[in-house]
C-alpha cells in the first residue's frame, strides 16, 4: 500500500513538475561541480517549524471557539464545523510531519504529498472556517485563520520551488550515475579483453617452447 502510494505521488511529480532538457543539463552540470550538495529549501523548512508550533495554539483558540459559539449555530453549521475542525486537526498533524521530513531529508513523493494536502484540502477548509459568516466567526477566531492562512500559502509557494529543485537534481544524478556505471562497465570489458587476450598469448607461447 504503502509502496503503491508512493508510486503514484512520484508519477503525479514527474507530470506537475517536469524537467525540460535545458534544466536537466543545467542540474547535471551543477551536480558535477557541487558534488554532494543539500538542495532542501530552508525558508520552507523553517515554514513547517513554526507552523508547528502555532498549530497547538490555533487548535486550542479554534476549540475553545466552537465551545463558546456552539449553543448559538443551527444543527447544520454545528456538524460543519466539527467535521471541518476534526479533518483539519488530523490533516494537518499528517501534512507537517510528512512535509517536515521530506524536505529535511529531500524525499520528493513525501513532500509532493504534503504539497498536495496542503492545496486540496488545508487550505479549502481554512477558506471555510475564515469566510462562512453563518457559522458567527468570532474577530480572534478570524485572526486565527487568517495567519494560518498565510503558512499555508507560503509552504505551497516554497514547497513547489523546493521539489521542483529536488526533482531536478535527482534526475541529473540519475543521468550521471547511468554515464558512470557505462563508464566502468566499459572499462572492466576493457581490462578483461585484456587480460583474455594476454591469457592465450602465454598459453601459445608456451605450446610453441613445448
Amino acid at each position: 500500500m504503502a509502496d503503491t502510494l508512493r508510486k503514484t505521488v512520484t508519477k503525479f511529480t514527474d507530470v506537475v513538475f517536469p524537467v525540460s532538457k535545458t534544466n536537466r543539463e543545467n542540474s547535471q552540470h551543477h551536480a558535477l561541480r557541487a558534488g554532494n550538495e543539500y538542495v532542501s529549501s530552508l525558508p520552507l523548512q523553517m515554514a513547517f517549524y513554526f507552523n508547528g508550533f502555532y498549530f497547538p495554539f490555533w487548535c486550542a483558540y479554534t476549540i475553545l471557539g466552537l465551545y463558546v459559539k456552539y449553543n448559538y449555530l443551527d444543527t447544520l453549521y454545528k456538524i460543519i464545523q466539527l467535521a471541518v475542525v476534526i479533518l483539519i486537526v488530523i490533516v494537518e498533524i499528517i501534512r507537517l510531519y510528512v512535509g517536515y521530513l521530506g524536505n529535511l531529508s529531500e524525499k520528493v513523493p513525501e513532500l509532493a504529498g504534503s504539497w498536495l494536502l496542503t492545496i486540496l484540502i488545508s487550505i479549502p477548509l481554512t477558506l471555510v472556517l475564515l469566510f462562512n459568516d453563518g457559522a458567527y466567526i468570532l474577530p480572534p477566531e478570524r485572526a486565527c485563520n487568517i495567519i494560518q492562512l498565510c503558512f499555508l500559502l507560503f509552504e505551497v509557494i516554497a514547497g513547489y520551488f523546493a521539489i521542483r529543485a529536488m526533482v531536478n537534481l535527482q534526475v541529473a544524478k540519475f543521468h550521471l550515475k547511468q554515464f558512470y556505471d557505462l563508464e566502468n562497465l566499459d572499462r572492466n570489458e576493457g581490462l578483461d579483453f585484456y587480460e583474455n587476450n594476454g591469457a592465450k598469448s602465454k598459453r601459445k607461447n608456451a605450446a610453441t617452447r613445448a
